[in-house]
């Protein structure tokens, strides 16, 4: 169970870092605001559940059995409703992005070449250009440069709205 917001940083933070480590492992971020950015920010992380601060110990208690036994909090449809309240803010452009086209657009954010992404995901580089051009298209941009100074913004935005 991580709190969204913590003293050292962001559980959503720890959630893709614990997933990408230890992808067996459920996550169920609990926090005190029904927010649409943090909501997509969960399920691209690979959280399982996302809950209110406002739910009753007991229904606390069924919701970490639930995740434990391998069910998903984080239903589709919400999941979709609260992309779609975004799509049209910049970072609803993001949301639209593939796991995958996400890690790379992180990376680039982070002023990766090409070649360093490829071989941080072991994929092939022109591999790695395909998903930038795609990942481009979708974000309305024509250069790279645009892509990480975004990324970079927003990065900043998140730890912003996660203090």
């Amino acid at each position: 169970v991580l709190d969204v917001r913590l003293e050292d940083g962001n559980g959503i933070e720890v959630c893709r870092d614990i997933r990408s480590e230890h992808p067996d492992v459920a996550c169920l971020i609990l926090t005190s605001f029904a927010d649409d950015h943090a909501l997509v920010d969960a399920s691209f992380a690979g959280a399982a559940g996302y809950v209110l601060k406002q739910i009753r110990s007991n229904e606390l208690v069924e919701s970490i059995r639930k995740v434990s036994k391998g069910a998903a909090l984080l239903d589709s449809a919400t999941v979709r409703m609260a992309m779609n309240r975004l799509k049209d803010s910049e970072e609803g452009r993001v949301a639209t992005l593939t796991p995958q086209e996400h890690k790379i657009f992180d990376l680039i954010g982070e002023g990766r070449s090409n070649r360093q992404i490829a071989d941080e995901l072991y994929l092939a580089e022109k591999t790695v250009k395909n998903y930038v051009s795609n990942l481009l298209s979708k974000l309305g941009m024509s250069r790279r440069t645009e892509a990480a100074a975004f990324a970079a913004r927003l990065e900043e935005r998140a730890k912003k709205r996660y203090e």
